[in-house]
């Protein structure tokens, strides 16, 4: 069982479909009334607000995913150029977000099959979708990103048929009336606090980008990581713009929704018809599976690295199954814990994400500072100082901004679970006596081994 690694079978467009997967671009339909009301009508705004925040966090991603090529992420990078227990708690704070995420996906779909089919019990939409994505994850990573792949074609294309549909609409005098149009953008009635805040409810959306580091031992060549994680981050980005602001350019404002927290139905409906509004609904579906794939597959490799590494129990959290070569324990236990999506609201979940989310990106560019700066001396340059000081300080202080605009509830939620984290560390190294198990990098030839 130890010399049992994960399988190098990703390419990169294979690891940047799986990044927008778990972006779920038709997202931006789902949150278009949220954040349209909070923004005051310029929803594609808080999107770009939210891209430049997270492209010098994925500058910053590139820089460490070159230096440790491991699956772990946010929680690799703190704990190999920090501290091993503050590399913990930066993990142990990313696994609420990662852990969520999954759940979230199943509690969309209760919602969408209920809504069809109000006469089926919840729960069976929701062990039915977990069961099916669990088996899938389980079996093969190559069968999670080639079932991926076709989800996220198939919401793309929607989308696309989606902007020429609007394109018409627009012609004919719908919302603005014109197809070129600042108002999406800016008006007189605009506030930068609240794009601000509109910005931190849809950072959650480039999650993506952070998720596509998960795969660094099942890449084919590692060295297309940099270039995946900001292939990810420009589509996606350039997806939620372009479609927020045909959205807003077509709805000004919200007030002819008749439910404003989940507005892709209507959004459909009004642009084009009954029949469009189905296929639109199978779309959202679709993604919605191909976020689920995506999420479940990555949670469950934050879990097997850090039960590779002994911060977790080993002999479970790091165990990869002989055949399948895939960490089957923790991919069923991510869907066991995504079957409490029976019961809760989707706002009670989702209101915790960018908790996470935040967090790991804050470290992330930190990491930078730390490794390059003060282990490696790379600060006799002007190059070098741009490149590993500057730009992860903007990276840090932008997502800080982001960080002032949390949820109250988002925030208490968030540093309860930290502090249960803390807790669990002190356990387990008997109140700092002895040190957390040192990462052990795999050879990458051995990886690729069957």
């Amino acid at each position: 069982m130890g010399d049992t690694t994960l399988k190098r079978s990703l390419g990169l467009w294979a690891i940047v479909g799986l990044g927008l997967g778990y972006m779920t671009p038709t997202i931006v339909f789902d949150t278009f009334g949220i954040v349209s009301e909070e923004t005051n009508g310029v929803v594609p705004l808080a999107y770009l607000t939210a891209l430049m925040v997270m492209l010098f966090t994925a500058i910053s991603y590139g820089k460490m995913v070159q230096v440790f090529p491991s699956a772990g992420s946010a929680y690799t990078y703190t704990r190999e150029t920090m501290n091993p227990h503050l590399g913990f708690l930066v993990g142990w704070a990313a696994l609420l977000d990662y852990i969520l995420l999954p759940m979230v996906n199943a509690l969309i779909i209760r919602i969408y099959m209920v809504s069809v089919f109000p006469s089926v019990p919840a729960w069976i939409w929701v062990v039915t979708y977990v069961a099916a994505v669990t088996a899938i994850n389980v079996w093969s990573m190559g069968k999670t990103s080639n079932l991926n792949s076709l989800l996220v074609v198939f919401e793309i294309v929607l989308i696309g048929a989606f902007i020429v549909l609007a394109f018409i609409k627009l012609s004919q005098g719908m919302g603005q009336g014109t197809i070129f149009t600042t108002d999406p953008l800016f008006h007189s009635n605009v506030q930068l606090g609240a794009v601000l805040t509109g910005a931190t409810v849809v950072c959650f959306s480039f999650i993506g980008f952070d998720a596509v580091t998960m795969y660094a031992e099942e890449a084919v060549d590692k060295k297309t990581l940099p270039r995946a994680i900001m292939l990810t981050v420009f589509i996606g980005g350039a997806i939620f713009f372009v479609a927020g602001y045909f959205a807003q350019a077509l709805f000004p404002d919200i007030s002819g929704f008749k439910v404003t927290d989940d507005t892709l139905p209507e959004i459909g409906l009004y642009v084009g018809g009954t029949l469009f509004q189905l296929i639109f609904l199978a779309g959202a579906f679709a993604a919605t599976v191909a976020s689920g794939l995506a999420s479940h597959a990555s949670v469950s490799r934050l879990l097997y690295v850090m039960g590779r590494n002994g911060v977790l129990p080993k002999r479970l959290f790091g165990y990869v199954h002989p055949k399948f070569r895939t960490p089957a324990f923790n991919v069923i236990l991510v869907g066991v814990v995504s079957l409490l999506a029976i019961a809760p609201s989707l706002e009670l979940i989702s209101s915790f994400i960018n908790f996470g989310a935040l967090i790991a990106f804050t470290f992330v560019n930190l990491s930078v500072i730390a490794y390059f700066i003060f282990r490696q001396k790379r600060y006799k340059t002007g190059k070098d100082l741009f490149s590993y000081l500057v730009m992860p300080i903007l990276g840090a202080a932008s997502t800080g901004i982001l960080w002032a605009n949390l949820q109250a509830d988002a925030l208490i939620g968030g540093i309860v679970w930290v502090i249960i984290g803390f807790f669990y560390l002190l356990f387990q190294t008997k109140f700092f006596k002895i040190k957390t198990a040192d990462f052990a990098f795999e050879d990458a030839d051995r990886n690729t081994s069957l």
